[in-house]
Formats: structure tokens, C-alpha cells, sequence
């Protein structure tokens, strides 16, 4: 039976209010047709009795509290789902933004889904390569993992994510291995979201894509919704189609302060730096949809990219999605402002899954040997690098000296990259092996003799 209510009991910001509602549900779709005949859609976000309020996703300017009608859909907000969204541009609330027709859909599913079972998982294995040698190599990518990047204001990781969405393969080349992106993007201006569908239009990814954009002048209530539309969709092609599927989710920073705004708009009461204090466990909602599901066909594999405010890495975002997920990719200042792209830092990122998914019968047999050579050789620059500002470089040991150079190659030709240069991991590996031979043979600690005899091209 259809039930439309007539007139609004409250308007306060983009939330309305009605009374003598019965029967509503919880996050239930909600059609409200103006006066003149217009309609908007909307979803209930807090029943108090009779009383319900609803969210407008388009906003509420000109509602009118006495003639707006109301129709509760009795269902919550879902979106059509085939394999033709692959190739495909949707908006946040997953509506085409490409000029072309409606999906013709397979079936429609609830973009509200749960995380995955901890018990119905499978532990991750093998790896996803980027093309990125930074990543590959030190701070590897596993599929099913979730694996955020944390950079900062002004740094250049949109560059860095649509370098990923080229590049990225499954390191196993198996017959059937299917592998697509999904490519969800938040509060971003025009020309970012024009640079994003032009460059994968150019390179031909679009066509093993799906894109969500929600644009910084889209209502908040979208930017909320186009992540779950997007891990929705990499659901159904992961465990119906089994597809293995990497969600790149860009910025978490503008999806967490939508959810303050919209918070703040319930009257909610903020917990630290005036975010809800349910964002944890939100976040979670997200982050935990991303794994491997035991008897099921395909992957989701996760990187969320986040800005820190200030680059502040305890700041509750990067704080709360550290604590969340397996690892992270932080991206260094200092790098950046050297002019090295992309500016990983190798120190503070880290990957906790990828001891399981390299080595022999994953990547390559050393490649977990050298990349802990290469951590450990790295750190020794930063302090040979702090005492030549004391003592100046010319009376530093030989050693020391041998550790600036390595320091310093290590960075212009191992972490620094062309954002259109996918290098091959046997590449990235030989490269590793080749600076690591500008040290002598007894600073090679982190490494067996057996190994160092058959990659260490240095004098003894």
C-alpha cells in the first residue's frame, strides 16, 4: 500500500522532519516531491517514535514545509548491478555521469553491506603489482589486503592513484585470472575529476574500470554514499563474477569530514577534534568489506588514500585507519619537496602481510631479503646524513661516505619514477641489488651469504 505524507513537520540544513510516521525504517530510500512537481530523493537517518528525519540528497532549498509530500520506498537505497558497469562513470549515489543509458541490471543490491566474517575469510595470498618500485619491493601490495596511502596537502597523490589504476596487475599470470579496478573518488574538484577520466580514457584503463565521482559540490550525503556504492559494486564482481578487484578509494579525509558535518547536523555529540565518535567503527563498515571469502571466486583488494590534516599521521583519520588495516604507504614531505615522485617514504611505510604473499613461489626467491637490506640500509643514511651536517661530509668515515652515496641513489633512481613508467619487478629487484652493491659486502647484515653470491655485483 502506498502511504504519502503530506507537509513537513521541520527543515534544519539538508535533514527534514515529519511526524506521525509509522512503520519507517532505518536507512530506508525516502521520495519527496516538491510543489511543483520536482522530486528529490532522500534516506531516514533517525527514528524517534513517530517522529522520523530524513536526509535530502540534493539538498532542501526550495521545499516547501506546507505542499512537499513524502513517500517512504520501504526498502533501503540500492543500486543495479551486471558486468556492464564495467568502462562505466556513475556519480555517488551510483547514477550514470557519462551521458550514457541506465544499467541493465543483473540484479540490484544494498550498497549498506556487511564486513566480511572473520571466520569465513581466507588468509591473503600472492600480490598485486603496481609497477611502482617503492611499493613493489618494499612495502608490497597482497591481494585482499587493505592498504591505505597517507599523504598530505598538496602532495601529488591523485597522480600516484591513477598511476596505480594503469599499472596494477596480479602477479600470477594463470589462465583465468580476471583483474578490474574500482575507482571511487571523493569531494574532488572538476578539473581533478576531468584529469581522472581523461587519463583513463587515454591509457585505455576505463575499459577494466568502474569510476564513482562525487565532486566537492555535491551534497555531503553523497560523499558518504559513493564508497559503499563503489565497494558494493567490487562485491558483486569479486564473489559473483570473480573478477580479483582493487578499490581505490581517494580522499577518506573529505569522506570523514562529510560524516562530521552530517553528524553535527544530527545534533550528535563530537568526540575528538569534533568528529563522531563512531567513525571507528564506520570506517570499519568499509575497510572490513575488503578480503578473500573461503569457496568464493575472486578478491576485493582495498587501498584507501588519505590526506593527514597537517601532516599529522596521529590525527584521528590516519590514527583510526592505521589501527583498521594491514599496514600503510606514507608519503614523505621531504621526498616531495625534493621533487622525487612518487615521494614514498620507505622508513615509517610498511606492509604486514608481505612476508606471506612474496618470496619463492609468489615474486622471486630474494625478493624478502633484499627488501629487508634495503630498509635497514636506508635507515643507516639518515644518521650519516645528521652527522655531515655537524662535522661536514669531508670527515666522515668511509663508510659513512659510502652510506651518503648509496642514500642518495637510492632515491633519484630506485624511489624516484616517471608517472608513466611501469617497471616489471625483475627490474625493480635487479635495480635493488645493483645500489645495494655500492656498500661493501660486511654492511650487508640482513642478508645469508647464499643470497649475497648470487645477486652482490660489489667488491669484497
Amino acid at each position: 500500500m502506498r502511504i504519502e505524507y503530506t507537509g513537513l513537520s521541520e527543515i534544519r540544513g539538508s535533514l527534514i522532519a515529519l511526524d506521525g510516521v509509522r512503520d519507517a525504517k532505518y536507512d530506508e530510500l525516502v521520495e519527496i516531491t516538491l510543489a511543483g512537481g520536482r522530486r528529490r530523493r532522500g534516506r531516514v537517518i533517525l527514528i524517534d517514535g513517530e517522529r522520523v528525519v530524513v536526509e535530502v540528497f540534493e539538498g532542501t532549498d526550495g521545499i516547501d514545509m506546507a505542499n512537499t509530500s513524502t513517500r517512504l520506498s520501504g526498502k533501503p537505497m540500492e543500486i543495479p548491478l551486471s558486468e556492464e558497469i564495467l568502462g562505466r562513470i556513475f556519480d555517488g549515489t551510483g547514477r550514470p555521469a557519462d551521458g550514457m543509458s541506465e544499467i541493465f541490471a543483473d540484479e540490484t543490491r544494498d550498497i549498506n553491506g556487511a564486513a566480511i566474517n572473520p571466520v569465513s575469510r581466507e588468509y591473503p595470498r600472492s600480490c598485486i603489482l603496481t609497477g611502482i618500485s617503492s611499493i613493489d619491493a618494499t612495502c608490497t601490495l597482497i591481494r585482499g589486503q587493505k592498504l591505505p596511502i597517507f599523504s598530505g596537502a598538496g602532495m601529488k597523490h591523485n597522480e600516484l592513484a591513477a598511476q596505480i589504476v594503469r599499472q596494477a596487475r596480479v602477479a600470477s599470470d594463470a589462465e583465468g585470472e580476471k583483474f578490474v579496478i574500482v575507482f571511487c573518488a571523493m569531494g574532488i574538484k572538476n578539473d581533478t575529476a576531468d584529469y581522472f577520466r581523461r587519463d583513463f580514457t587515454e591509457s585505455g584503463a576505463l575499459g577494466r574500470t568502474v569510476m564513482y565521482l562525487n565532486l566537492a559540490s555535491d551534497p555531503i550525503i553523497e560523499r558518504i554514499l559513493a564508497p559503499r556504492c563503489a565497494l558494493t559494486a567490487a562485491e558483486y564482481l569479486a564473489f559473483t563474477l570473480g573478477y580479483h578487484v582493487l578499490v581505490v578509494m581517494t580522499d577518506m579525509t573529505f569522506y570523514c569530514e562529510a560524516l562530521r558535518e552530517f553528524s553535527s547536523s544530527k545534533g550528535e555529540i563530537p568526540s575528538r577534534k569534533g568528529f563522531p565518535s563512531y567513525m571507528y567503527s564506520d570506517l570499519a563498515s568499509l575497510y572490513e568489506r575488503a578480503g578473500l571469502i573461503r569457496g568464493r571466486p575472486g578478491s576485493v583488494t582495498l587501498v584507501p588514500i588519505l590526506t593527514m590534516p597537517g601532516d599529522d599521521i596521529s590525527h584521528p583519520i590516519p590514527d583510526l585507519t592505521g589501527y583498521i588495516t594491514e599496514g600503510q604507504i606514507v608519503l614523505s614531505r621531504e621526498l616531495s619537496q625534493k621533487g622525487i615522485y612518487p615521494p614514498v617514504g620507505i622508513l615509517p611505510s610498511l606492509s604486514r602481510l608481505m612476508k606471506d604473499g612474496t618470496g619463492k613461489g609468489f615474486t622471486r626467491a630474494d625478493h624478502p631479503d633484499l627488501s629487508n637490506q634495503l630498509f635497514a640500509s636506508y635507515s643507516e643514511v639518515s644518521s650519516a646524513r645528521s652527522l655531515a651536517t655537524v662535522i661536514g661530509e669531508d670527515e666522515l668515515s668511509e663508510g659513512d661516505k659510502l652510506s651518503l652515496k648509496f642514500g642518495s641513489e637510492f632515491e633519484s633512481r630506485f624511489i624516484s619514477q616517471g608517472m608513466y613508467e611501469n617497471r616489471e619487478l625483475e627490474q625493480t629487484l635487479d635495480l635493488g641489488w645493483e645500489l645495494l652493491s655500492i656498500l661493501p659486502r660486511s654492511a650487508l647484515s640482513r642478508v645469508s651469504d647464499k643470497v649475497l653470491d648470487e645477486h652482490y655485483k660489489g667488491a669484497e
